[in-house]
């Protein structure tokens, strides 16, 4: 077998773009930004705007990308990045990022059920990340960046692990067993303002442009039937 050596610099630099190490350097910019961080449940939608809309809620790596990636898809009203899956309350994204909590990073999805279901939502969810890798997703390490798939309901708990014994009947990912976490939602804790909607206020940031665009056109790509009518 061949052996490809990578340059060590290239190494270096993609150690250096992840979700959490991007905010090293935009610390003074952070601190000077408004942090309103909201929690709420299944029975507080973010406005009344929203009150006619199912929820569902999901962590698959950089809740940058997540969001982007629901939020291309029809029937999805709105997403939101924020905490979910630990103990702690009212975390903040400091805590979270540098692993200080047992929360990791996630979205809750607004969805119209009349257009989209949400087995569809979970195919989604499996189909646009790696669930075989334990506490990191690309570029991204720790528990905070796990791959979580939340559920309300035993017909949602159904659903996940159903779709989960289909892969691995399949063999999808081969011997890596799918290593996703089937957990009763409890709660979640919006992310800073600053987080919503960040790809797309900010495609010229390098973990975007890197990591976060990339992912979503191979999503794209995959799920064509699945994408709003005006995302290409």
């Amino acid at each position: 077998m061949k052996v490809v050596k990578i340059p060590f610099i290239i190494l270096l630099l993609l150690a250096s773009i992840s979700c959490q190490s991007k905010n090293k350097s935009d610390k003074e910019d952070i601190a000077q930004k408004e942090q309103i961080r909201n929690s709420w449940d299944d029975n507080e939608p973010m406005s009344d705007q929203l009150q006619e809309y199912n929820i569902a809620y999901f962590a698959s790596g950089c809740f940058w990308c997540v969001e982007a990636i629901f939020e291309s898809v029809k029937g999805v009203k709105e997403v939101y990045s924020g905490y979910s899956g630990g103990s702690e309350k009212n975390p903040t994204y400091e805590e979270v990022s540098y692993g200080k909590t047992d929360h990791a990073e996630a979205v809750a999805v607004y969805y119209d059920p009349n257009v989209i279901s949400f087995p569809q939502l979970v195919a989604v969810f499996f189909g646009s990340h790696d669930p075989t890798t334990l506490n990191k997703q690309g570029p991204d390490r720790g528990a905070q960046y796990r791959s979580i798939a939340f559920y309300k309901t035993d017909v949602e708990k159904k659903v996940i692990q159903d779709y989960i014994d289909k892969l691995e009947d399949e063999n999808v990912y081969g011997d890596r067993p799918v290593v996703t976490e089937v957990q009763s939602f409890e709660k979640f804790y919006k992310a800073e303002e600053y987080h919503q909607d960040y790809e797309k206020r900010n495609p010229n940031n390098s973990y975007i442009r890197n990591v976060s665009i990339p992912r979503l056109n191979r999503f794209k790509k995959n799920f064509k039937s699945y994408l709003k009518d005006n995302v290409h």
